[in-house]
């Protein structure tokens, strides 16, 4: 029988090598298709008396990259369907059905009756993995870049064709636990002391390797079917497990706060599974995966953290009419901490860099940082001597504008103030190349009027990226008035050269993500002058999703930059732009107390010297707030809210301004820019799944209480009445990637 995305060969040892490779894809992906033609051959291999044994690889560099998660969006559209139709008991039985699909599959290779093999020549990951670990044996091609792994739960699911039941049947229960709830992908070495793989052979002997397994006699029987098969990690009702599931109860709830219905089931189906025979265990966990796909929060982060993120990853927003463009060498003026980030992260890329600042020792300082972080990781392990050589080999600083002349993009990453970058561009223009694209990191002064200072507005764009500028995956391209197609063009290709997902938003002050996370910002400090205890806004921001509380983030971003920010908010669009009590607060922490943030080690909170302790919140803040209120006598639910719908009452406030055009744009960037609840979807889908009508409602129940920062636009109140939800009213555009 002939399939389309496998192979089959049967030697003269009766061993059928199955070999995954989909036709016109660059990785294999688990679905409908590819499910179906499995199920085929695992049946017609078991009833075939001549054959031995099976060995499944892969015709690509990766085994498979896990299951196609817009296939997964269809089942829960389905249900949804079924549910108005047929009613609930129909709709939920359709989609436990369907979702079970794959475990089935997977189980009946373990039950099959002949030896399976997995024969790893790369990467395996989310449902990839599974099938790898319903196989009798595993073998892998020691390959460095090999990852294996299960990382569903970073976009709201969780492992569901058998992974929550095999992993704490090879790996004691704390192992797994880390595997399943953290998605990291592990390592060849790691993956084999834990024996989640058996055997690492040379590639070429991978092959071989299999099916001398099967001819050596290797057992079609899981462990976990064998009579007397005990747990790694022992019975949950032992000793030993009693020490693990409450203490992993505890760290679950510090690290989630419940706001993930997938790492919740994981830890259910682990505890429950491992008390129940193999089969049941799979229906428990079958039966909670389909539950978990229901759910807003995996509908919202399948959408905003896979597909959006693809689809902008992919070019969904380049300019269709403009050809490939390539930087080769690359410019950054002003080799400061932010600019030499930004060389770094390019020359890692494989791009030559240039890094100009005012002398010659400020530009090898800028260097000196990029070495500083290849150096670390070097000692970490994380990369080889010769990478962190080649890349220092592609950076040159100087103090000399001559190096433009042959740059084939230009980044001005200068001090934040508008004379000072006015200057930078006059001084760069006269040794510019002809056509060259000009880009200007600013994070808040609009790019508009930045561009006044430069001669062919239309080359000059916004390229804002996000501090600490190695970690965040995020970078923000501003569109002027008069920026073109080509500069758009160029930054959408540089930014994907890098490794980095970009967003596309018309210009603005703040643009889209500061206007966004200097609401959060500004909040905490609104309740923070409210008498609200700084703990508790801390502890509460995170409870509400966030990555770090308000106080935090205000010392990371750097206190005296704030107060920058709100003196040339208020110079530019007059006092009543900005909130005078906040300002008060800045100039009394920063120029009164000489409390900057992180950088000079005191800002909300106190500093220790590096590796002497964790920081803390500095005993002097009660002192600066007029009134100091109960904690017992405040509803952390509402304060909760005050931190997400600030934020997203803002995102559509960018949304009526046309700031963001593309709904997707505005999540992928609420979550990887300012790490906005990612169990949300980001700003815009916390609105609509929460339903626009309920969203307009709560921002009038906030803005009752505490003011006009939560008013709802006209567009916002608009949607409400006629039911509509951003991503109804704005469908993306589907265009094909560049």
């Amino acid at each position: 029988m002939a399939f389309k995305n496998f192979k089959t060969e049967t030697d003269a040892d009766g061993i059928v090598l199955v070999t995954w490779d989909t036709p016109g894809r660059s990785m294999n992906v688990l679905d409908e298709t590819s499910i179906t033609e499995l199920e085929a051959i695992i049946k017609q291999t078991s009833e075939d008396a001549a054959v031995k044994g099976v060995v499944i690889t892969s015709g690509k560099e990766a085994l498979c990259a896990g299951a196609d998660l817009s296939m997964l969006e269809g089942m829960a559209q389905t249900y949804a369907a079924l549910l108005k139709d047929k009613g609930e008991v129909a709709a939920n039985q359709v989609l436990f059905d369907q979702s079970r699909r794959f475990s089935q599959v997977f189980r009946s290779i373990e039950t099959s009756g002949k030896p399976w093999v997995a024969a790893i020549n790369g990467l395996a990951l989310g449902g990839g993995f599974e099938l790898t670990l319903s196989c009798h044996y595993r073998v892998a091609a020691d390959n460095p870049k090999t990852r294996l792994g299960l990382p569903e739960v970073k976009v709201g699911l969780f492992p569901g064709a058998g992974g929550t039941q095999r992993v704490p049947r090879i790996v004691s229960p704390q192992d797994a636990m880390q595997l399943l709830l953290k998605g990291e992908a592990i390592n060849l070495a790691k993956a084999k002391a834990l024996n989640l793989i058996h055997a690492i052979v040379p590639p070429a002997e991978m092959i071989q390797a299999a099916k001398d397994w099967i001819k050596g006699g290797g057992k079609a029987i899981a462990p976990w079917d064998e009579k007397g098969f005990k747990l790694p990690g022992g019975p949950v009702f032992s000793k030993a497990g009693m020490m693990m599931f409450p203490a992993g109860n505890a760290i679950y709830r510090r690290e989630t706060y419940d706001n993930y219905p997938a790492a919740r089931a994981i830890m259910s189906c682990v505890y429950e599974g491992l008390q129940l025979p193999i089969d049941a265990a799979l229906r428990v966990e079958s039966r909670y995966f389909t539950q978990v796909l229901r759910s807003n929060e995996a509908a919202a982060m399948i959408r905003s953290l896979f597909l959006s993120m693809q689809e902008l990853n992919k070019g969904a927003r380049r300019p269709p009419n403009v050809p490939p463009t390539k930087v080769k060498k690359l410019a950054v003026i002003g080799a400061g901490f932010m600019g030499a980030s930004v060389g770094y992260v390019s020359a890692r890329a494989g791009i030559d860099v240039v890094l100009i600042d005012r002398d010659q020792e400020s530009a090898d300082k800028g260097k000196a940082h990029a070495k500083s972080v290849i150096d670390g990781l070097v000692a970490k392990g994380r990369a080889k001597q010769t990478e962190a050589d080649a890349i220092m080999s592609r950076i040159t600083a100087t103090a000399d504008y001559e190096a433009l002349r042959d740059c084939d993009l230009v980044i001005e990453a200068v001090f934040e103030d508008r004379k000072v970058k006015a200057d930078t561009f006059t001084k760069a223009q006269e040794y510019l190349k002809p056509g060259v694209i000009f880009a200007s990191n600013t994070s808040t002064l609009p790019i508009t009027s930045l561009a006044e200072s430069f001669k062919d507005q239309g080359r000059f764009v916004g390229i804002h990226f996000f501090s600490p500028v190695e970690k965040m995956m995020l970078v923000e391209i501003i569109l002027g008035k008069n920026t073109g197609d080509a500069a758009l063009a160029t930054a959408l290709d540089y930014t994907r050269a890098i490794g980095k997902t970009p967003i596309v938003v018309n210009d603005s002050r703040g643009f889209y993500a500061n206007r966004c996370v200097g609401r959060y910002i500004a909040e905490g400090n609104e309740m923070f002058l409210e008498g609200v205890p700084p703990a508790m806004i801390e502890n509460v921001a995170k409870m509400a999703g966030m990555p770090v509380g308000p106080l935090s983030l205000s010392d990371e971003v750097a206190l005296d930059l704030g107060l920058k920010v709100i003196k040339a908010t208020e110079a530019d669009l007059g006092p009543n732009a900005i909130n005078p009590d906040q300002k008060k607060l800045m100039v009394e922490l920063v120029e009164k107390q000489n409390r900057l943030g992180r950088k000079n080690g005191k800002g909300f909170y106190d500093y220790p010297e590096k590796g002497k302790g964790q920081k803390s919140l500095w005993p002097g803040l009660g002192a600066l707030q007029k009134t100091h209120l109960d904690p017992d006598t405040l509803d952390f639910e509402e304060l909760k809210q005050r931190f997400l719908v600030s934020q997203a009452v803002e995102a559509a406030r960018t949304v009526e301004d046309h700031v963001i055009t593309d709904m997707r744009e505005a999540d992928v960037g609420s979550i990887l820019g300012f790490g906005f609840a990612p169990f949300t979807g980001g700003t815009l889908s916390y609105i609509d799944f929460m339903g626009t009508k309920k969203f307009v409602e709560l921002c009038h129940k906030l803005e009752a209480k505490y003011g006009s920062r939560f008013t709802p636009p006209k567009l916002l109140v608009e949607m409400a009445a006629k039911g509509e939800t951003f991503y109804g009213r704005f469908p993306p555009k589907k265009q094909a990637a560049a």
